[in-house]
């Protein structure tokens, strides 16, 4: 397996991600994978995290891409989603010009606000191939009226994903930014590309109902798998995994 450790500048915030390749020499679809907002839960010294799940789809002949969005891990900046939209973009560029990626088959796999993300991308930018969105919100209703505005920029600011004092420059403009990126909104353009949803019946964070509402919204093809006793945490559910690998298996005509 090939790795090597890549840092894209957008809206001057270096965003750090590493590419992994089954053999450097050769040309493979590819997955990007998008993580989600931090909890700011204290990490599981057992978990080994999206680089072990990068490593993983890597050895079933794919090309994987993992990067910390804005705000979190190495990257710079602080946590914006419709700014997350931007730096997606700016890595579907880069893995469309690797001379080891057939374009053709160049697939986004986010969880959560990575999911969410991804579908915003993926309905404006036709080189996507296909979408596999698990445990993805179509809407951040209860995010907005759960918590007064001022209370989710501090809760942000306590787990270290804005950084800056100075961020953002209005309360408003924020959420505003978190509005545009709504998944229920978007969802409808990314067909007639492929959409996978992964949704567990028990998460406790995004309740299934938003998986059905997308569902509904979505054209085809799609497919919704519900993960019976699953939570919000599909990256590390195996059968979220295996799902996703089949779904990728099947689109990509592998045997």
């Amino acid at each position: 397996m090939f790795t090597q450790s890549v840092v894209l500048s957008v809206d001057g915030i270096p965003i750090v991600g590493q590419i992994y390749l089954p053999d450097k020499y050769a040309v493979y679809p590819v997955v990007c994978l998008c993580h989600g907002v931090p909890s700011g839960n204290p990490p599981d010294p057992d978990d080994e995290g999206y680089p072990a799940l990068a490593e993983r789809i890597c050895r079933e002949k794919y090309g994987v891409f993992y990067f910390n969005f804005r705000g979190t891990g190495d990257s710079g900046g602080n946590f914006d989603l419709l700014g997350w939209t931007r730096d997606l973009q700016a890595v579907v560029n880069y893995l469309y010009d690797l001379r080891n990626i057939d374009s053709s088959r160049l697939f986004l796999v986010g969880f959560s606000g990575g999911a969410a993300t991804s579908v915003y991308v993926a309905s404006r930018d036709r080189r996507v191939s296909g979408v596999a969105a698990c445990a993805c919100p179509a809407h951040f209703g209860l995010l907005m009226e759960r918590d007064k505005p001022q209370a989710t920029i501090d809760r942000y600011r306590s787990i270290g994903i804005i950084r800056d004092g100075d961020f953002p420059k209005t309360i408003e403009s924020w959420f505003s930014n978190l509005r545009m990126v709504q998944p229920i909104d978007h969802i409808a353009d990314i067909a007639p590309r492929p959409l996978l949803l992964i949704h567990g019946n028990l998460d406790e964070t995004v309740p299934i109902s938003h998986a059905h509402e997308l569902l509904a919204k979505a054209g085809e093809p799609k497919q919704l798998v519900v993960l019976e006793t699953a939570g919000h945490r599909l990256r590390q559910e195996e059968k979220a995994v295996v799902a996703v690998l089949d779904w990728l298996d099947t689109l990509c005509l592998k045997v």
